[in-house]
């Protein structure tokens, strides 16, 4: 066991909106980390298969299907996670949908159904996991917004919800900071996820080409894998990162912002 899992050894980790993509490969690291981590998602059983990856690689993990826009759904799998896996000190708010459309066919079921699960659920993952980490006088939350934070076109739902969670998220880092606990966000550009992949679906282009096109644009040459967003989540839950809160970092292949 290296240091850094020495450091995060005994301590729970909760990651939403991991049984695939960004939230899955997060989930993994951490549990690289060493951190027990509750995997959950809407469906419990989706969930299981990034909990037998983690098992099977020696980590400790436990599907929980829970909607994080329902109030009492998140008290009890957080009381569930609490129980099973130990008092949860590690906070991602990764899930999210998105319900994209021009404003002027954007119906309000759409915006209130991305405002529910990104804003809505992360206050409510967070209002649910923060006693344990005040308790604890130790914790990290790391919120998911997104380049779109910026503004992008046909968006309006979305881009307003991720900015939100900026805005979220230096709040909770005010309020926190004097218990140990520190907030910060990670804003994702083009990752190569199933998301990604459905949207060059919708608009009848292949996804190889639809990513060769992405990269164009991106200093770096390449499109952002969910590993690398997982690498900026380990950074900001280590011991090293605890003077580091309320920032928004970019990780998208160049400058954003």
């Amino acid at each position: 066991m290296n240091e850094q899992q020495n450091q995060q050894s005994g301590r729970t980790a909760i990651v939403t909106g991991a049984a695939r993509g960004i939230g899955a490969a997060v989930a993994k690291r951490l549990s690289e980390d060493g951190f027990a981590v509750a995997i959950l998602d809407l469906n419990e059983a989706t969930c299981k298969p990034v909990v037998d990856e983690i098992e099977a690689a020696g980590g400790k993990a436990l599907a929980v299907g829970v909607d994080v826009a329902d109030e009492q759904a998140v008290q009890a799998a957080v009381a569930r996670v609490a129980k099973e896996l130990g008092a949860p000190t590690v906070l991602v708010n990764n899930a999210g949908i998105i319900r994209d459309n021009l404003l002027f066919k954007m119906t309000a079921d759409d915006w209130d159904m991305v405002m529910g699960v990104h804003l809505r659920g992360s206050f409510l993952m967070s209002r649910a996991t923060q006693k344990y980490m005040t308790e604890a006088r130790w914790g990290r939350i790391v919120n998911l917004s997104s380049t779109s934070a910026l503004g992008n076109r046909g968006q309006a739902n979305y881009a307003a919800a991720k900015a939100g969670l900026q805005g979220f998220t230096k709040t909770l880092a005010i309020e926190l900071g004097r218990f140990g606990v520190t907030v910060n966000a990670v804003a994702p550009g083009f990752i190569e996820t199933e998301m990604t992949a459905a949207t060059a679906s919708r608009v009848g282009m292949p996804f190889e080409d639809f990513k060769a096109a992405a990269a164009t644009e991106i200093p770096v040459g390449r499109v952002g894998r969910p590993a690398d967003i997982a690498a900026t989540v380990s950074f900001f839950v280590r011991e090293e990162a605890s003077f580091v809160s309320g920032q928004v970092i970019y990780v998208a292949g160049g400058p954003r912002a």
